[in-house]
């Protein structure tokens, strides 16, 4: 059974910066693709970023420019560099491997002042 632990959520202003990591337990790590997920209050969870074991990523257009996925196989983890952070960005933010469709646990990113 795959497990996702991510880490490094929390409280930030507007216009900070934050980096959540997520340590994977697959072997095969460094062949899966893995994505960044995020869910707000009363809406759907949306794609964020995702990164292919090439190391080619794909952003949703929000965050573009601003958030950068990036994967460390040595360490089995995925990371995602957020900045200049808005209070729209404010979610429940969940890594995914998506070869087997594992979920983490999810971590709150909360933007405010």
């Amino acid at each position: 059974q795959v497990q996702l632990v991510e880490s490094g959520g929390g409280l930030v202003q507007p216009g900070g910066s934050l980096r959540l990591s997520c340590a994977s337990s697959r072997s095969i790590f460094r062949i899966v693709t893995m994505a960044w997920y995020r869910q707000a209050p009363g809406k759907q969870r949306e794609l964020v970023a995702r990164i292919f074991s090439s190391g080619n990523t794909i952003y949703a257009d929000s965050v573009k420019g601003r958030f950068t996925i990036s994967r460390e196989n040595a360490k089995n983890t995925v990371y995602l560099q957020m900045n200049s952070l808005k209070p729209e960005d404010t979610a429940v933010y969940y890594c995914n491997d998506q070869q087997v469709g594992a979920w983490g646990q999810g971590t709150q990113v909360t933007v405010s002042s």
